[in-house]
């Protein structure tokens, strides 16, 4: 089994668990491989909209990451694979800054997963999506509907898929119905479909793999991963490459999300882990 979306010790929201806590509870549940994406450091102009300004490792923080990760693979080679990774977010408007930490660090990852969680306004400020339901109601406010805040969302990731980020791009998309982590408190009245299914064919041109996120299931207004069976089956149709990510920040939350996954009858033979 493979886990390719894993938080660490330097995730400022997360327990702050040790690595090998990590490591020992992934060997525990037969893992064979599993990758630390731990939140890339944010672009140095942006400002995170959090309260807490936790979403993101420090920039100080990564070589030390880096190298911690070096000895673990080492330390650990006989009874599993780790792999370093990271989560970068794609941020409109700071593709530039991007690109440059990519061409940095990028030859020191083995894998990574490009996310979006932060909007852009009309008035060029930024709100975390996910961060709670406080600040996605906000989003409802700004964009003046449900429904233009979901279009903002999909459109964003799909600018994250074809922007040109350099030779280190992450070529894995993230949790790509994370928009609806509030589904319960702000529940649709429309499908999503009409975003989804051309974000799905964009990421099949670019040969891009697709993240299935168990986060959601314990998510208590979202409810089901991210994404929702029925468009797991839309990636698989279309020949997208399906990579598990239990999104752990705790070691108790690794492999979240797999029972359901397994029930899912092409789970063994498309299902990269």
């Amino acid at each position: 089994m493979r886990d390719g979306h894993i938080h660490s010790p330097y995730c400022p929201h997360g327990s702050g668990d040790a690595f090998e806590k990590y490591i020992n509870k992934a060997i525990s549940l037969g893992y064979k491989s599993m990758t630390f994406t731990e939140h890339a450091p944010l672009p140095a102009p942006f400002t995170d909209p959090v309260p807490e300004k936790d979403s993101a490792m420090q920039l100080r923080d990564l070589p030390s990451y880096i190298r911690d990760l070096r000895q673990l693979k080492e330390r650990y080679r006989r009874d599993i694979e780790i792999n370093i990774g990271l989560e970068v977010d794609f941020i409109e408007g700071f593709e530039g800054e991007t690109k440059e930490f990519l061409d940095n660090w990028g030859k020191e990852l083995d894998e990574a997963i490009l996310s979006v969680h932060f909007l852009r306004l009309p008035d060029n400020r930024y709100i975390c999506l996910d961060y709670s339901p406080d600040s996605f109601k906000l989003l409802t406010e700004k964009f003046s509907s449900l429904e233009a805040v979901y279009k903002k969302y999909y459109d964003t990731l799909l600018c994250s898929v074809e922007a040109d980020l350099g030779p280190y791009k992450p070529k894995r998309i993230g949790h790509i119905t994370l928009v609806r982590k509030f589904q319960k408190l702000f529940p649709r009245h429309f499908d999503d479909k009409n975003y989804l299914t051309p974000l799905l064919q964009a990421l099949k041109k670019q040969g891009y793999s697709l993240d299935i996120n168990g986060a959601g299931l314990i998510k208590p207004y979202c409810g089901e991963l991210y994404p929702p069976e029925e468009w797991i089956r839309a990636a698989q149709k279309e020949g997208i490459s399906l990579v598990y990510g239990s999104d752990a920040h705790d070691p108790q939350q690794l492999g979240q999300g797999i029972q359901e996954l397994r029930k899912l009858p092409f789970f063994s033979e498309n299902f990269n882990s």
